[in-house]
């Protein structure tokens, strides 16, 4: 696998960048993200961690894959975050996680198994990666999971 942090991506506002770009030296927690989704309150929890674990950056992908949760454009999204829930992170443009249109990136951390050894396909919104200093996938966590849950905040701490 190639160091994620070197995937090109696109800001929220269309800029071109990458992860290491926008998160420096440290971990990333990478997730996908919906406006109108049952996970959506899982936000809060996001705004928490990045603002808790000073090196960590929490980097939102929204994609509009599952059930159409994420239907807005760029500015709607920029400001749904930001009014409802306070969103400080990056946030990349909106694009797909899974299937023939798959973003590069998430061709690349799909590789990696979760908790239970299953790779493959995101399940649904909020689906959340770990990405090292060293650009591997640390950990991989299911939408289900609380972003602050004790594996993933351990998993957090053990990089920092």
């Amino acid at each position: 696998m190639s160091n994620i942090r070197d995937i090109a991506v696109r800001t929220l506002t269309d800029e071109p960048t990458t992860l290491g770009d926008l998160a420096g030296d440290g971990p990333i927690l990478l997730v996908n993200v919906a406006s109108r989704c049952g996970l959506t309150p899982q936000y809060t929890e996001l705004v928490e961690l990045n603002k808790t674990y000073d090196g960590l950056t929490v980097i939102g992908f929204p994609s509009n894959q599952f059930g159409g949760q994420e239907p807005g454009s760029a500015d709607e999204i920029a400001e749904f975050c930001a009014v409802n829930y306070g969103v400080d992170f990056p946030l990349l443009a909106k694009g797909d996680v899974n299937g023939a249109e798959r973003h590069p990136l998430y061709t690349a951390i799909t590789e990696t198994a979760d908790a239970e050894g299953a790779a493959g396909d995101v399940q649904w919104n909020f689906e959340k990666f770990l990405i090292a200093p060293d650009g591997t996938v640390a950990a991989r966590f299911r939408p289900r999971t609380a972003p602050t849950a004790p594996e993933v905040t351990s998993a957090i701490e053990a990089l920092l």
